[in-house]
């Protein structure tokens, strides 16, 4: 299968990196040429354009930083939909507004292609190492023919049902990834303020109730003073933005999230938009006068599990 690959960023690298490594026919694209460089120099192909790539492959994948981004790149006048044809497929990767996947998608449905919305969860650390997990929202028969792609970049891969369904459970995702992170940071400050060790209190949250998927990662590199997890706040803001858009569209009455986005919003105010996202516990070190530093943990995570092949991951009671 010939794949085309646009957005060369800090996910879209790793992930093109890994269709590249297993083997596929691959062309990449960026605005930044020197971000493809790395790619060519180990046999990829340069796109000329996006309508070019969709020419040439069987699939198109999108990993781009906004949802304006994706749209530019479809329905620009060189863009995929010009080239978008029968049995022709567009994988949107980035974190994205599913009414806007969704509207892009009927496009490309009417012109015989078949779309599908493939974010990915698990951090960069996990995405070099093809151990991400994958969440699909497209057709059946669409899952089936992008399956193979979807294994050569992920280890847990979740059909989560029609165009669209991916998105909203990405951005659910990353809100409760966004309120651990706030708990998180939260919880050391307070711990350091009441006389606690740093490195037993990370051990203590670890082995308990306590524990989370980003306390294990993002308390690190903030315990390090590094505070890079390759995610910024101004992505942070993005996403749960968008948790918020489909909170208000379902009349859902939530009460966290708009704490988060103030947080955040005034964190983005204090410190830039492409500031570290666990960079937000210095709002708490500012107004406490205490550091959140102690020695034994890493400035960036990386990922300690064998990398092995993906596979389907089949939802609890179903068969």
């Amino acid at each position: 299968m010939k794949v085309g690959f646009i957005g060369l960023g800090n996910v879209g690298g790793k992930l093109a990196g890994s269709l590249l490594h297993n083997g596929l026919d691959l062309t990449v694209r960026d605005l930044d040429r020197d971000a493809a460089q790395p790619f060519l120099a180990a046999g990829a192909h340069w796109g000329e354009s996006p309508a070019r790539m969709m020419e040439a492959a069987d699939a198109v994948i999108t990993c781009l930083p906004t949802p304006a981004a994706s749209a530019a790149v479809l329905e620009a006048g060189d863009g995929l939909l010009s080239a978008m044809g029968e049995g022709k497929i567009w994988m949107e990767m980035s974190t994205t507004d599913e009414a806007e996947v969704r509207r892009l998608g009927e496009r490309v449905v009417a012109l015989g292609g078949e779309p599908v919305d493939c974010p990915v969860s698990g951090g960069c650390h996990r995405a070099d190492t093809g151990n991400i997990s994958i969440f699909a929202g497209c057709e059946r028969s669409t899952f089936e023919r992008v399956l193979p792609l979807l294994t050569a970049m992920g280890r847990r891969i979740l059909h989560t049902g029609p165009l669209g369904s991916a998105s909203i459970l990405k951005v659910v995702t990353n809100y409760l990834a966004t309120a651990n992170l706030i708990s998180c940071c939260e919880a050391l400050v307070t711990a350091k303020a009441a006389g606690m060790d740093l490195n037993t209190t990370w051990e203590a949250i670890r082995i308990s109730s306590g524990n989370s998927f980003v306390h294990e990662t993002e308390s690190q590199v903030i315990l390090n003073g590094s505070r890079d997890i390759s995610f910024t706040m101004d992505l942070v803001s993005k996403d749960i933005g968008l948790f918020q858009a489909i909170a208000d569209r379902c009349g859902v009455p939530v009460e966290l999230n708009p704490l988060m986005v103030g947080i955040f919003k005034d964190g983005e105010a204090r410190y830039g938009s492409r500031e570290w996202s666990p960079n937000i516990i210095r709002r708490l070190e500012d107004a406490t006068g205490l550091s959140i530093l102690t020695p034994g943990f890493p400035a960036q995570m990386v990922d300690d599990e064998p990398e092995a092949p993906g596979y389907e991951v089949v939802p609890k009671g179903r068969d």
